[in-house]
């Protein structure tokens, strides 16, 4: 990648605008972002003023000279995502013993994406993680002019920021070759509805594209339910699914905690991962509780959390700008919830014992 830093990015306001529009010097401009000493009252409420109407951020270079406030952000879109907890982790273990402070901003209703991120770069932290999966691309270019910045999760081909990604592709092959090897057939996919902006880098966009791409080339049908990011709206899909096609032998979740409700679901239809096999992605800490079982793709949520770190840092202590794109190669962690395919009755059908 390259390491001009105005590529791909639309043209930000720069403190000669911001000059002009308070009819002050570019000097003065600067004091005011500083804190200076010495500036008048009315000078800072014109020079206020005009940052907010021109959407003005300080590059890089004027935070520096207010010196390091030794704090990263971590912008968090759902707190109920056990996965985003693992990335936490990871950030917050890498950083250990350092002299910086990790910044947690949670995503709450529609205060989340653009104005977290915004809201963290306000506090002057010195680096930034996202996790959105709905900011452009453009506008993260546009942000990372003034620090640096580490998306996590999504596939963009950045020049001005760095991606953590997992191997989507390589995760899904795992999870349905898993399924097809146990003899299923008729396999469902859950999973979430991404915005038209995001679906050729969301991750559950890949997942989807290759189920289908893998579906397709089997010559198997490919089963498609969307539902929200939340436990109880896979729970209902899921439900509904099974009971209207109780020829679906294997469901792949588009993470852990869809599938966690698909189990819920497979229980009050008096049901086991014996009639559905329930495959999901993430390996999230209560998969491997023993009365849970899930069988799920990992892809080591704290060891992303720990390179973004790492990224950041090595931006903010080295200067780099090339941006620089890290993918883990998932692996599959087999458990009880995926078993071998059998014949699919109702449930009110069973004789056996």
């Amino acid at each position: 990648m390259g390491s001009d830093a105005s590529a791909g990015a639309a043209r930000r306001p720069s403190m000669d605008d911001v000059a002009r529009a308070a009819g002050v010097s570019k000097g003065a401009v600067s004091k005011v972002i500083r804190n200076a000493y010495g500036v008048s009252d009315a000078m800072r409420t014109r020079v206020e003023d005009a940052i907010r109407e021109l959407g003005y951020r300080p590059r890089i270079a004027a935070r520096a000279m207010r010196g390091s406030s030794f704090s990263i952000g971590l912008e968090i879109p759902n707190l109920g995502n056990d996965f985003l907890t693992q990335i936490m982790q990871g950030a917050a273990a890498q950083l250990a013993g350092s002299s910086y402070q990790l910044m947690i901003a949670p995503g709450i209703g529609e205060l989340s994406g653009e104005p977290v991120l915004e809201n963290l770069a306000d506090r002057q932290v010195d680096g930034l993680i996202a996790i959105s999966p709905e900011v452009t691309p453009a506008w993260l270019e546009t942000l990372a002019l003034e620090l640096p910045v580490v998306l996590i999760g999504r596939h963009d081909a950045s020049v001005n920021y760095d991606t953590v990604t997992n191997d989507d592709v390589a995760g899904t092959t795992l999870a349905l070759d898993h399924l097809r090897t146990l003899g299923h057939e008729r396999i469902a996919h859950l999973t979430m509805r991404m915005q038209p902006e995001a679906q050729a880098r969301a991750p559950h966009s890949l997942r989807l594209l290759t189920y289908e791409q893998m579906t397709a080339d089997a010559g198997l049908d490919s089963i498609v339910e969307y539902c929200g990011d939340a436990q109880d709206d896979a729970y209902a899909v899921a439900r509904e699914l099974i009971s209207r096609d109780p020829s679906i032998t294997a469901i792949f979740a588009g993470h852990d905690t869809l599938a966690i409700g698909v189990l819920r679901a497979l229980a009050d239809l008096g049901l086991t991962t014996k009639d559905v096999s329930v495959v999901g992605y993430d390996d999230i800490q209560l998969a491997g509780h023993p009365m849970v079982s899930l069988s799920s793709v990992s892809q080591f949520g704290e060891k992303m959390g720990a390179i973004a770190i790492e990224l950041l840092m090595e931006r903010i202590s080295t200067g780099r700008t090339a941006a620089r794109h890290y993918q883990i190669h998932p692996e599959l962690r087999v458990r009880a919830s995926s078993q071998a395919a059998r014949s699919r009755t109702r449930p009110e059908s069973r004789t056996g014992s």
